[in-house]
């Protein structure tokens, strides 16, 4: 821990000398692009740990929760998952786990917006959306990356960006229909989504969605249920987007989604299996998030790509208590303290505005790609009977630069966050300086070797509010990351592609408040992805996980209990050019022990095949059929509190007008 305010300096003293470089202009030039067959593309061209998962990726999985479309991403575990309720995202031991649906260490994005944010005991990640409503997920893993969306990001930040109308009508103007049903064998799956994109012009699009989704109880592998208690889902979101100006060089956009979900007489718990000690409550919940973003693209001055947005997330989950549901309401010593917990109320709002500006620009042999801007973001939540309310004020400074000389490619990165709360359990004012650095350096060959140092502070959160030692201080963490990465074309026969990339990290946290007892966290994993194709269709993607974690709790040394599961996942695929494709899966989890208690290790295969027509009678028609946990084995994830569904057989039917 003694080291940690010399590596905190040193990060910002190279920040600093990376961005005093000036000289004349020269070209520069880059490396070039080697397109991807695979379904998902290895990020090869970045020092950042960051996975994207497309589109295609999006809607082959079927997934009926956003935590599912991210599952197989290295680093990622997931908490349950099957069902918005009591599922959560973890991200290198950080993030969700079996007591909050976050421990503010994730950030969640929703087109800019901060969503799922709020550290709720026995709730999930709050992510109450619909995976239909996006066109993609990015996730980074780790801090390196993340200074300019926000502080605090230890474990990672997952981005979602919602789709446009040009996504359907390809950018011309016109009407686009666009029609899903989508049936589960197990629990009765099934949703609905009808999306209709309009382009009066090429300047103006419009796009707007409704989907609904429901589910009952799902069978684990031996037959029995998974939770007591399924779920109906709607959901619907508009968007518009107007260009206008000199070569259309400015922009206007608003989104909207909303989701609610109304559950009856289920457990309070929502990562239980069944009800327990808490008992069942009716819980109602209210999502909604608003982004309206301008940006302006000076034509011809690449000093100037400047991008203005607003946003606003709300929650509302509001719970009422079923009577004699809990064998702990006849106690008079335990329901008293139990009783505000089940009936609580939360409902909080974050509201958040980003001025960033974009230059692009040469000094010398070195080329710049500079990102700078400034945010506010107030936080506003009610007391409720369970938890404490108040404002979370904050203001951020951020400056990132990519600068590139041949190949190689520095990125310091310099994040000011000074915040206020202001509360009816007192007043407090806290501040932070991060910062971080990456490196790679690309070969000619498509080698490129890579390597981060970067330092966060998690700010005190409003749950807190009672512990005023908690409200003076600030989590810290560092992580450095080192790792090396391959792609090249045309390696075993002409047309075939590969990419492989592995990435070495090590994280260190003190003045954890997050954790009862808990005050240094350490781990370290070993994270590889890859993909190989060839020019006749045949693909392969590999992803894996390997990580190890100890913590201090209470004076003694122990393994972490939230540590990401080792994993390896491998998927087998063969495309028929656009109109046919068919991929085999298979999931497989090593066996951890944690407090003598054992998770068993499990391999899983997922079958899926996508049928698009391109002429004739059913063009513009979809079919997916996707088969999950083919083997119906029964088993429990690492840091899962529920069993795993057992096999799922699903449908999807799109069609597009």
């Amino acid at each position: 821990m003694r080291t940690s305010l010399s590596v905190r300096v040193a990060l910002l003293a190279s920040c600093a000398m990376c961005f005093s470089t000036g000289a004349l202009a020269q070209d520069i030039t880059l490396d070039p692009v080697v397109l991807a067959k695979s379904k998902r593309e290895v990020q090869t061209d970045t020092a950042i740990s960051e996975t994207v998962v497309t589109e295609e990726e999006v809607e082959d999985r079927q997934a009926g929760t956003i935590a599912e479309l991210v599952d197989t991403v290295p680093g990622v575990t997931l908490v349950n998952g099957s069902s918005p309720q009591g599922s959560g995202i973890n991200i290198r031991g950080f993030g969700a786990n079996g007591t909050y649906g976050s421990d503010q260490k994730v950030l969640i994005q929703v087109d800019g917006a901060n969503v799922g944010s709020e550290e709720l005991y026995r709730i999930g990640t709050q992510l109450y959306t619909d995976p239909s409503l996006y066109k993609e997920v990015t996730v980074v893993r780790g801090m390196a990356g993340t200074f300019e969306y926000g502080s605090g990001a230890i474990g990672g930040l997952v981005r979602l960006e919602t789709k446009d109308a040009s996504d359907f009508t390809g950018g011309e103007p016109g009407f686009k229909l666009r029609q899903t049903l989508q049936f589960g064998s197990n629990g009765g799956q099934f949703a609905s989504s009808s999306v209709l994109a309009w382009q009066p012009s090429e300047d103006l699009e419009l796009l707007g969605n409704y989907t609904y989704r429901s589910q009952e109880a799902q069978k684990d592998g031996n037959g029995d249920n998974v939770s007591d208690d399924g779920y109906e889902l709607p959901s619907w979101a508009v968007k518009a987007r107007y260009r206008f100006g000199q070569d259309r060089a400015h922009a206007l956009m608003f989104s909207m989604a909303e989701t609610t979900s109304e559950e009856t007489d289920v457990p309070y718990n929502s990562f239980a299996s069944a009800t327990d000690n808490f008992g069942n409550v009716d819980r109602s919940v209210f999502s909604e998030t608003r982004t309206l973003r301008y940006t302006y693209d000076a034509p011809g001055n690449d000093w100037l790509n400047l991008t203005v947005e607003h946003s606003r997330a709300e929650q509302q989950i509001e719970s009422s208590y079923v009577s004699g549901s809990s064998v702990l309401e006849a106690n008079p010593f335990v329901w008293p303290n139990l009783q505000p917990l089940v009936n609580a109320d939360q409902h909080y709002v974050t509201a958040k505005t980003t001025v960033k500006n974009q230059s692009l620009f040469q000094t010398g042999v070195l080329s710049h790609d500079l990102r700078y801007g400034y945010e506010h973001i107030q936080k506003d939540r009610l007391d409720a009977s369970s938890a404490p309310g108040g404002k979370d004020l904050r203001d951020a400074f951020f400056v990132v630069d990519d600068i590139q000389w041949g190949g190689l490619t520095l990125t310091p990165a310099i994040r000011y966050e000074k915040q206020a709360i202001r509360s009816d359990y007192g007043d407090y004012a806290n501040e932070a300086l991060m910062g971080g650095l990456s490196a790679r350096y690309a070969f000619d060959n498509g080698m490129s070797v890579f390597g981060s140092a970067a330092y966060s502070e998690n700010l005190p959160i409003l749950d807190d509010l009672t512990n005023a030692d908690y409200m003076e201080r600030s989590e810290k963490a560092h992580t450095f990351e080192l790792g090396a990465a391959y792609e090249r074309s045309s390696l075993f026969s002409g047309g075939d592609s590969a990419a492989i990339k592995l990435t070495h990290y090590r994280t260190e946290v003190w003045d954890v408040t997050s954790y009862s007892g808990v005050t240094n966290i350490a781990l370290q994993g070993y994270e590889l992805e890859g993909s190989y194709s060839t020019d006749s269709g045949f693909y392969t993607d590999v992803n894996s996980t390997w990580s190890f974690g100890r913590d201090t709790t209470d004076g003694a040394e122990n393994d972490w209990q939230y540590t990401p599961a080792n994993t390896l996942s491998v998927a087998f695929g063969k495309r028929w050019g656009q109109e046919f494709d068919l991929s085999w899966e298979v999931v497989a989890n090593a066996e951890r022990e944690f407090n003598d208690v054992t998770t068993d290790q499990s391999v899983v295969h997922n079958l899926r095949a996508t049928y698009r027509p391109q002429s004739g009678a059913m063009q513009g028609f979809e079919v997916r059929v996707g088969l999950e946990n083919a083997g119906d084995l029964d088993y429990t994830p690492y840091l899962a509190t529920r069993s795993a569904p057992g096999r799922n057989l699903k449908l999807t039917l799109t069609k597009t007008f």
